[in-house]
């Protein structure tokens, strides 16, 4: 880790990269790997010594860097010092400042980027806070939130939007839980309360399925995008073919796929199991996909910036262009499951594992490892023959 000291700067707090950057009088901004920033004020507290009979040092955080301005971080480190100075440990001392609940969401979120599958999911967990809780309760001090404040960010969306009220309510926990675990608060978490059915009603959630065309249907429909031009009229046949996720079409890359096994292997990083999932390849299948190896782009299904793929809109948008009502691009997996059991009449797990499900409790998958591929080939190899029996 690179260190460097010296009066810091609000541009130098933004630009500077990974290491611990001095700002004078034991303030220090940290700048991780990652890009996260966070501030820490080394103090010596009167009286503490380590076992060598040395004046003992400790670094103490002071938020990260995204909410907690310079001019805040000296504020607050020249408290620590004062308190040090009169022989009281900060840890333990009233007086120190409790960082707010914003500042405590944001560092959470930081902190926890490199855990989740993309960007997209990462901004989705801080955006749902920045619109329905950081306006009622971000500047309050995590010490201070209670069932009142709980109950004033979810009560107003808690049956009108459920699902995402469940979603507020859960990183609203998880905030909080972090704070306590770093000794901003104490007591049981008011989120924990709130939504168990002692104060806020149970509410039964509505399960929504996504749109599909019978199976019946989807030969003329097919013929139709096939005279579609562009590329997203070739992920949406890729995707009516082999029952895949949106995503994992439109994110493939050519180093998945093997022409010579004919396999489509997508890694578990793209996969919402998190296993990998082999898709057996069919002749129509690679007459979908061939022709785009001439763009030499690194994604299968290129979209507007050079090997960037598709956006997740594109197949949504030429389904409105081919005023397609009432359907969507997931509902084609349902299609597909529809016809494996009414048509193929194919075993559950045969079906199940086509789509990418798990199959079973987690003993009978330590017991069964195969995914069935030669089975799942022969299936596909008939819905493929289906589907493209008007072309």
């Amino acid at each position: 880790m690179a260190y460097s000291t010296g009066r810091l700067t609000r541009n130098l707090v933004r630009s500077l990269g990974p290491g611990r950057h001095g700002d004078g009088n034991g303030l220090y901004l940290i700048v991780d790997p990652s890009g996260a920033r966070r501030w820490i004020v080394r103090v010596t507290v009167k009286g503490q010594r380590n076992r060598m009979g040395k004046p003992m040092r400790t670094d103490f955080g002071l938020g990260g860097a995204d909410v907690v301005t310079l001019n805040v971080a000296r504020d607050r480190a020249l408290e620590y010092r004062r308190l040090a100075r009169q022989g009281l440990n900060p840890k333990f001392n009233q007086d120190v400042v409790v960082p707010c609940f914003e500042e405590v969401a944001r560092t959470v979120h930081v902190e926890r980027l490199p855990t989740w599958k993309n960007s997209k999911h990462a901004q989705q967990w801080i955006n749902t806070l920045a619109e329905y809780a950081l306006p009622k309760i971000g500047r309050m001090p995590v010490s201070d939130i209670g069932q009142p404040e709980v109950l004033q960010v979810l009560s107003p969306i808690w049956t009108a939007k459920h699902e995402t009220a469940r979603r507020v309510a859960q990183r609203m926990k998880a905030v909080l839980d972090v704070a306590r675990s770093r000794g901003h608060r104490e007591g049981e978490n008011p989120v924990t309360v709130v939504i168990d059915g002692r104060v806020l009603p149970r509410v039964k959630a509505k399960v929504k399925h996504h749109s599909a065309m019978h199976w019946r249907d989807v030969p003329p429909f097919f013929a139709a995008v096939t005279q579609q031009p562009g590329t997203a009229a070739k992920a949406l046949a890729m995707t009516c073919l082999t029952g895949c996720r949106t995503s994992e079409v439109l994110q493939a890359t050519w180093e998945e796929f093997d022409f010579e096994q004919l396999v489509w292997t997508i890694p578990e990083d793209r996969t919402k199991t998190g296993a990998e999932h082999r898709v057996p390849l069919t002749e129509q299948m690679i007459a979908v996909v061939e022709p785009l190896k001439a763009l030499r782009s690194d994604c299968v299904f290129e979209g507007q910036m050079r090997h960037k793929p598709l956006s997740n809109m594109s197949m949504l948008m030429l389904l409105r262009r081919m005023q397609t009502d009432n359907i969507t691009v997931h509902g084609f997996r349902s299609t597909f499951r529809d016809w494996a059991s009414e048509e193929a009449n194919v075993p559950r797990e045969v079906a199940e594992m086509s789509l990418g499900h798990k199959v079973g409790n987690e003993v009978e998958r330590a017991y069964a490892r195969s995914d069935l591929l030669q089975k799942r080939r022969e299936l596909m190899e008939r819905w493929c023959s289906h589907v493209a029996s008007k072309c």
